[in-house]
């Protein structure tokens, strides 16, 4: 009776230690979710310099209203999409881990080159309709 409790006890320490391989899995979803975040606070950063560098003028030089603070809120919006659908997708494949079930989804690397290729098309909008004149403004004599 006293090894088979023995047994048990084994059995229980056993059931809880993780594989190595599953926790390479779970520190290698850490590490993508972190990359995630980066990209989506990088996302945010522009979005601001864009919006601050159509403010910063010399203070004589006309400045008509333009529409670069779209194309900042643009960037900051994808920026916050990218934390809160990061998150979501951590969890779910935290959750596919454990549950030995992970497949890799393709919407995912879809979706967040859209979004790049669309911010990157605005970005080159938006430099190549700016007046040269406008530009001339910011160089120093």
């Amino acid at each position: 009776m006293k090894i088979e409790a023995e047994r048990l006890e084994v059995k229980k320490l056993e059931k809880k230690k993780y594989r190595s391989d599953r926790i390479r899995d779970h520190l290698a979803n850490e590490r993508t979710y972190l990359a995630w975040m980066r990209s989506g606070i990088a996302f945010m950063g522009f979005g601001v310099l864009i919006v601050r560098l159509r403010l910063i003028s010399p203070p004589l030089a006309p400045q008509p209203p333009g529409n670069g603070w779209k194309l900042g809120l643009a960037f900051t919006l994808v920026g916050l999409l990218t934390v809160v659908l990061s998150t979501q997708h951590y969890f779910a494949v935290r959750r596919d881990i454990d549950e030995d079930t992970y497949q890799p989804p393709d919407r995912w690397i879809l979706l967040a080159s859209l979004a790049v290729i669309l911010l990157g098309m605005g970005v080159l909008y938006y430099v190549f309709t700016v007046p040269l004149d406008y530009l001339q403004t910011f160089l120093l004599e």
